[in-house]
Parts: structure tokens; C-alpha cells; sequence
């Protein structure tokens, strides 16, 4: 039978791609990795590898392979931390990727009350505004916004994601403010990331647009500075931009049409079953902060009720007929 430290240097590999790199995590020389490695695929009588002088890959059956020995390690985790009560004492590393900005803006100001909460707790956290392979990559728990694929990793919805079409004055000064969604296709329009569709719902239904970009990114921070500089309109949360809406700085357009509802702030986490205490506290804590309606659109409901009611045609006063003499 093969051994946890087998199954673990064989999950260390498989998340490094690099063997030096996965000995050094594990104190371990690399000759001995790739011996211990090399001995699995042999009592196995599989190859788990594909190997190249500057690459190392898993086999199609090594995926199948490194799916299960998560499970198991992640098992074996879960016995030492009923064996030494810690499901009682949440502790550990707990490393988590998540979006910059959201961490800045709504993460980060928590992150004191959750620390004193659990003190045993170390957070290591990897920000990106790309989706991270959290199994290979060995997180624990992803933040991920927008809408989830169909997978294998169990997500658990912490709050909708409501996006408004947004401008700053200037940017409408200059240009004019579409009325409607056909006149914002001739208008320059801002993407984030793999935004080149927006999703958008209306009285009317559900729309796909492809609106022209002038700029794209792959951070949604830069996007919202190039709005606030006047360069176009842009399809944005309001958890991202509710200070400069509330000051003026961007003024929703269209307010009618939002983006789609199926967007949403999930926790992502590899198994339902076995669950760290760790993971399983900080994931109750954020969505105690976040619930389902969350403080940011609480903060701007009368901002949105202002603009729904100012791009509202007026109704002209109804004048009686005058009556016959």
C-alpha cells in the first residue's frame, strides 16, 4: 500500500510541476522526489508523468490519480484535527486566492475582527482577478465573483453581485448618454478580465451585447480608474464603485437594465466532505458580514431609487376639458 508521504510528494509534484521545487517545500533533495516518484509509477505500472527537460505534466490518468490522493490527504487532515480537538480550535494556514480589488475594498477591513475571533489562524492570501486551479495550486478556498462553470468544487454563494451601467460626467459630456442599449453599441465601453460579452437584464428580458473597447484588462482596478478618467462606459459592480457613485464621480446610466442576476460572490473550496474548521469558520464569517443583501447596495439604494425616478418619462399634467357653457 502506498504511504502518506508518497501520496503527499506525489500532490506536491503535481502542484509545483517541479520536482526541486517540491523537495525544497518538503526538505527533501530532489534525486530523492524523483526517486520516491519514479517507485510509485513503478508498483502502480502506470506513468503519471509526462516528462520534458523543461517540463513536467500529469498524465491523463495522473489527473485521475491526484483527484483521489487530495481527497485522501485531505481526509487524513480532517483525523489529526478530530484527534487533537482542533475542529474546536480552528487552526493552520489557511491560504486563500481571491480578486484584488474586492480584498482591498471588502476583505481586508474584516480581516481584524476574524483574526481576534481565531488566533490560531495564519492567512496566506494570493490575489488575482484571474481563477486560479485551487486544487493544483494547493489553495484552500477561493473568492471568486461573477458566474460559476459547472465543476467539481463545491461554492456556496455569499451575496448577489448587482452591476450598473456606468459613466463618469465628463465621459457623458463629451460623448452624449445612450438612451438605450442599441445606442450604447456605438459608444466606447470598458472590459475587465473575459467581460466581452455583458450579461444584462431589463424590463424587456435578457440581453448578450458585445460593445467595443478601447481597453482591456485583466484588472478591474485599472478599468475603473479609465473610467474615472472620461475614456468610456462601463458594466461594474456596485460592491467596486459605490463611493464614486454616491459622490458623483460615475453617474448610472441605462438604470433599468442591470447585469444579469445569476451573478453572485461565492466561496469556493475543493470537497464537501471533510471540510478544515478553518476554511469552514472564515466562510461563515464572510457571509455573516455579506448576507443577502449586502452593506454596499444598502448604502446606495437611494442612489439607484434616484436615478430609476430621474430617467423616468415625465408625464405631462392632465388638463381637464373645459365644460360646455
Amino acid at each position: 500500500m502506498t504511504s502518506i508521504s508518497d501520496f503527499d510528494i506525489f500532490a506536491r509534484v503535481s502542484r509545483t510541476g517541479n520536482m526541486s521545487q517540491a523537495g525544497r517545500e518538503m526538505g527533501l533533495s530532489p534525486a530523492v522526489v524523483s526517486k520516491r516518484v519514479s517507485l510509485l509509477e513503478e508498483r502502480l505500472g502506470v506513468r503519471l508523468f509526462q516528462r520534458t527537460t523543461r517540463q513536467l505534466t500529469l498524465t491523463e490518468t495522473g489527473e485521475g490519480y491526484f483527484k483521489r490522493v487530495v481527497d485522501i490527504l485531505s481526509l487524513v487532515e480532517e483525523a489529526e484535527d478530530y484527534v487533537t480537538r482542533r475542529n474546536t480550535s480552528p487552526r493552520g494556514i489557511l491560504k486563500v486566492t481571491a480578486p484584488t480589488t474586492f480584498s482591498r475594498l471588502h476583505v481586508m477591513p474584516k480581516l481584524p475582527e476574524f483574526l481576534k475571533l481565531y488566533p490560531d489562524i495564519e492567512l496566506d492570501f494570493h490575489l488575482t482577478d484571474s481563477f486560479s486551479d485551487i486544487i493544483r495550486e494547493g489553495f484552500d478556498l477561493a473568492l471568486r465573483i461573477g458566474t460559476l462553470q459547472d465543476s467539481s468544487l463545491v461554492a456556496r454563494k455569499l451575496s448577489p453581485d448587482t452591476r450598473v451601467i456606468c459613466a463618469s460626467p465628463d465621459y457623458l459630456k463629451n460623448s452624449g448618454e445612450p438612451k438605450t442599449l442599441k445606442e450604447l453599441e456605438r459608444h466606447v465601453c470598458l472590459s475587465a478580465g473575459a467581460q466581452d460579452v455583458w450579461q444584462i437584464e431589463g424590463p424587456d428580458g435578457q440581453h448578450q451585447l458585445r460593445p467595443k473597447s478601447s481597453i482591456k484588462s485583466n484588472s478591474a482596478e485599472l478599468i475603473r480608474e479609465a473610467m474615472l478618467a472620461g475614456l468610456g462606459i462601463g458594466l461594474r459592480g456596485v460592491w467596486e464603485i459605490g463611493d464614486e457613485l454616491k459622490n458623483g464621480d460615475l453617474q448610472i446610466i441605462l438604470p433599468e437594465y442591470t447585469g444579469s442576476k445569476n451573478m453572485a460572490i461565492y466561496a469556493v473550496y475543493p470537497s464537501r466532505d471533510f471540510v478544515p474548521s478553518k476554511v469552514g469558520v472564515f466562510i461563515d464569517f464572510l457571509s455573516k458580514h455579506f448576507e443577502s443583501t449586502p452593506y454596499w447596495e444598502k448604502e446606495l439604494e437611494d442612489v439607484i431609487k434616484s436615478d430609476k425616478h430621474n430617467s423616468a418619462p415625465t408625464k405631462k399634467p392632465h388638463k381637464p376639458k373645459p365644460r360646455a357653457a
